[in-house]
């Protein structure tokens, strides 16, 4: 069957997925569902004993010796009303009681001292080989929050895990740059009653050797969980392995309920589905099934990207029409875990013109990247993009954008 689509509105034909058999994994940890409300840290949202212990942590704190700390720039006491989103954090991840969350407060301020946390995000700690593949700030969720991408993968070569983790002071050197990569998107935060105060994570489990990172993983969960609580909205794990129930288990009695209540699971090959519910396709990495590639933060904000869905035995024409002649069209174009067939031709207006094969059909792999190609026109027409499902049972997440520069030469 094939649908036709043009550019804007897009995708009318659009249904919503069925409803998955639960596996072992979708089990173990349900999905959040969209209707999580992230804490506004509005203090006259909360509730009266909330309040109340808002003010007794800031007259505890006061009395002692961290009276006059600062965190992440921001003076704990004095009126500031970032101040309280902070103790707030603080006072959430500890149920609101006010002795547990002073002593929590109080260890993170010294660890901070001690970890010289303040000035960390300037040192260079040689890790450059590390950066945009092992952790790396990428983009914005679709609500705002900045979303940071962790993928240990590269480890499973034991010539990089032994550079890495190789004795006690590699491990250290490394949760030093894993902590440094968190301050800066913690930088990025709001910390503002009604703002953006926490993150996204997204952990790329592909790959990620079993035994070998169980040590830096605890020792990162730790060290998270006790010096930044509640700065994370989301925590997505993508190509979860069917083995993870195993490492889940021994790392979970780290974990509070209220972080595990914030996990998403998604098993391998459905990475692109299930981050487009969080992310927009132009903000996630195009190894994921977005169109965000390193390089496009030199040219400013990513260009929207229009989503779309290509049903199991359904086959896709994508038509950008109004082209001029001698215009350059560039295009990007992608399918969560391709596994289809892929073309562009351009149709020219003029009758009696024959279309041109930009693309010539190809075979997609599921491991393969968004597509991005550009063509200059001989003439007035039309580009089409089509995209072949025809083949497989599975509905997928797809997106494309595209821009048309028109000729600059001058008639004669």
């Amino acid at each position: 069957m094939d649908s036709a689509l043009s550019p804007s509105p897009f995708d009318p034909t659009k249904t919503p997925n069925a409803e998955p058999k639960k596996s072992f994994m979708s089990s173990l940890i349900t999905l959040r569902s969209n209707h999580f409300k992230e804490d506004t840290y509005f203090v006259s949202e909360l509730k009266p004993a909330e309040q109340k212990a808002l003010q007794d942590l800031k007259e505890k704190l006061s009395s002692s010796s961290f009276g006059a700390s600062s965190m992440w720039g921001v003076p704990l006491l004095g009126g500031d009303d970032r101040a309280d989103v902070i103790l707030l954090k603080f006072l959430r991840a500890r149920d609101f009681k006010v002795g547990d969350s002073l002593r929590m407060l109080e260890k993170c301020l010294e660890w901070r001292e001690e970890f010289k946390a303040e000035k960390l995000t300037e040192e260079d700690l040689g890790f450059k080989d590390l950066e945009g593949k092992v952790a790396y700030m990428r983009g914005y969720d679709k609500e705002g929050h900045p979303v940071c991408y962790n993928a240990y993968g590269v480890f499973k070569e034991r010539e990089m895990y032994e550079r890495v983790f190789g004795d006690d002071e590699k491990l250290k050197s490394f949760l030093r740059w894993r902590v440094q990569v968190l301050e800066r998107g913690v930088k990025m935060l709001h910390f503002k009653p009604g703002g953006v105060n926490s993150m996204i994570q997204v952990t790329d489990l592909k790959d990620m050797p079993k035994r070998e990172l169980r040590v830096a993983s605890n020792q990162i969960l730790s060290l998270f969980q006790d010096n930044y609580p509640e700065m994370v909205a989301t925590k997505i794990f993508i190509n979860v392995p069917w083995y993870f129930s195993v490492i889940y288990s021994m790392f979970s009695p780290f974990l509070t309920h209220r972080t595990k209540s914030k996990f998403v699971m998604s098993k391998e090959g459905n990475a692109a589905e299930t981050l487009y519910k969080f992310i927009r396709p132009e903000d996630i990495p195009v190894q994921y099934g977005g169109l965000s590639r390193p390089t496009d933060s030199q040219n400013g904000p990513p260009k929207p990207a229009s989503e779309f869905s290509i049903k199991g035995g359904e086959k896709v024409n994508i038509q950008i029409e109004g082209i001029e002649g001698g215009a350059t069209i560039t295009w990007d174009i992608v399918v969560g875990g391709w596994d289809l067939e892929y073309t562009a031709e351009f149709v020219p207006n003029a009758e009696g013109s024959y279309a041109i094969v930009v693309e010539k059909p190809r075979k997609m792999k599921a491991s393969d990247e968004a597509v991005c190609n550009s063509f200059t026109t001989g003439e007035a027409g039309k580009l089409i993009l089509s995209v072949d499902n025809t083949l497989s049972r599975k509905k997928k997440v797809a997106a494309y954008r595209y821009t048309v520069r028109k000729s600059t030469t001058a008639a004669v």
